[in-house]
Formats: structure tokens, sequence, C-alpha cells
């Protein structure tokens, strides 16, 4: 199936680190921006990130929202102190299926294994079934332990490609409890991204000073140079107690004269600014239904 998110150029052979085992949505997601990529999993954002700025990998692939959970924190502290720019966006919509070892029937299972977030999405499902939720460090992971251990009346929740990684099989598919769950990536590099054709976003940290108006001040740069702001986040600053940076997003390039200029009326009224990338835009959910 042909992806329908832009997917930029990449060094041959581009290798993509990402959080996790194969199977998992981050490594769905970074084959999705490069489809011939080499996708190399680790056990922690902190060793995805490391090995991108080591140069080990071309780029990194990290989850940095959920729709239903919201932002994923790990990820933009990361991007905070970060040397890599966002260089791509991609939307990978979550189907949480349940796996077990062949042969073993859905009246057979009384534990499932998956990550904190996955068992929480899919609640009223493992309610129903009288089904124990039992937290595991990540979905595709559970699948794997499941597939090396095995155990009656085990199962996980993991997407259909940890169930063809490891041999499972699914007895019931889409179990989330709400349908509209998607989580959002930045795939990041070394290089900033070239512009190119079609939507384009801008991702930027932002601190003001403690004044009354600062950050109003400073966010009405944006309609006053006609752009449309799609994020607006705030984070506590780990250098300084109660202080809070703001993520923001962007439609526009930083090549674009506008957003350009925005930048430049930030810059002069806020206390920092941290570029982070422009980068083509995923599509609007509602086209990926």
């Amino acid at each position: 199936m042909t992806s329908p998110f832009p997917t930029p150029p990449t060094p041959s052979p581009a290798r993509i680190a990402f959080q996790g085992v194969q199977g998992a949505f981050s490594e769905q997601a970074a084959l999705q921006f490069a489809p011939d990529a080499e996708a190399i999993g680790f056990a922690s954002f902190e060793e995805a990130f490391a090995a991108a700025v080591r140069g080990d990998c071309t780029h990194a692939c990290l989850p940095v929202e959920n729709s239903l959970a919201g932002s994923i924190n790990q990820s933009y502290d990361l991007l905070t102190d970060s040397v890599l720019h966002v260089v791509g966006e991609q939307v990978v919509r979550v189907h949480h299926n349940l796996l077990a070892k062949p042969g073993t029937r859905l009246e057979d299972v009384r534990r499932v294994y998956s990550h904190p977030q996955a068992l929480a999405q899919c609640q009223a499902y493992l309610r129903k079934h009288g089904f124990e939720a039992v937290t595991d460090f990540d979905t595709a992971g559970a699948a794997k332990l499941l597939a090396e251990n095995g155990g009656e009346g085990k199962a996980a929740l993991a997407s259909k490609r940890a169930a063809e990684a490891y041999g499972l099989e699914v007895l019931a598919q889409n179990v989330e409890d709400l349908a509209f769950n998607y989580t959002r990536f930045f795939v990041l590099a070394a290089d900033a991204a070239p512009r190119r054709e079609g939507p384009a976003k801008t991702s930027l940290v932002l601190a003001t000073r403690h004044r009354p108006g600062d950050l109003v001040d400073c966010l009405v740069e944006f309609p006053k140079h006609g752009i449309n702001m799609t994020k607006l986040e705030s984070r506590p600053r780990r250098d300084k107690p109660w202080s809070y940076l703001f993520y923001i997003d962007i439609e526009g390039h930083v090549e674009d004269a506008h957003v350009a200029g925005a930048l430049t009326g930030l810059m002069r009224k806020a206390a920092f600014v941290k570029f982070l990338g422009s980068y083509p835009a995923a599509p609007a959910l509602v086209e990926l239904d």
C-alpha cells in the first residue's frame, strides 16, 4: 500500500533509529517516512536520539503526541537541547489487536500484557471480557516476550506487524475503545530539510520574560503575519524552577517571507527562541480514514 505521507529523499542507505522492537508503531512511522530504510530499534528514546546525534543512524523517529493521550514529554525534553533538526512528521493510525500464540482460544485468555497506554486505550474491551491487564515496557515488546516465553492464558495488545514478526495469531482486531487514535512522530536528522513543494510546518521552542502580557505579545506575531498556529504547549524548564518553555507548531516554512518575519519579531520580544525545523506537513487526519 502506498503511503499518503510526504517522503523526502533520504541518504542511501537511510538508517532510522526508533524506540522499541520490530513491530512497534515507531518502526511503522520510520518506514512510512523512508520505505527502503533500515529501521533500528533501541531500548529508550534517549538511546535512539543519541544514535542519530553520533551519526550511527541517519535519522531518529520519535513519537511526540497521541490524539488521545496528548504529548509525549520525553521526546519534547530531548528536543529542547537537541542538535538535530525536525525534517519530517508522520502520523500513524493506532490499531490495537489481541495477539496470542497459535492454538490459543479467546476463551482461554486470562491475562493481557502491553504498554500502560495501550492497556488504558483498550480498558472497556478488557473489562468486558474479564481480562487482567498486566503492564509491559512496550506493545511490540510484549508480543515478542509472549512469543518467546508463552504461557497458558496469556495474550498481548500490539500491532498486526508485531503478530507477523513474532508468529502470533490475531484473536481480535481493533479492540481500542475509541476510533480516533493517532500518534504523531517527528523524524530528526543532523541537517535541516530543504524546502519542498506542498504544505509545510515549522516547530520551535519559546521562553518569555516574567512580565505581564509577554506571552501574548510574542504570540501576536503569528496572526500579525497571517500565520496559523497549530500547537501550543508549556513544559517546565529543567534548569529554572517554576519557569516554562512553550512548544509551538505553525503552518509554513522558515524560508517563507511571512514565517521569517514572524520569527524575527519573536526573537526581538522573547527571552529565548529555538528553531527546531521546517518540514513537509502530514495530511490532515480526515484524509487518513
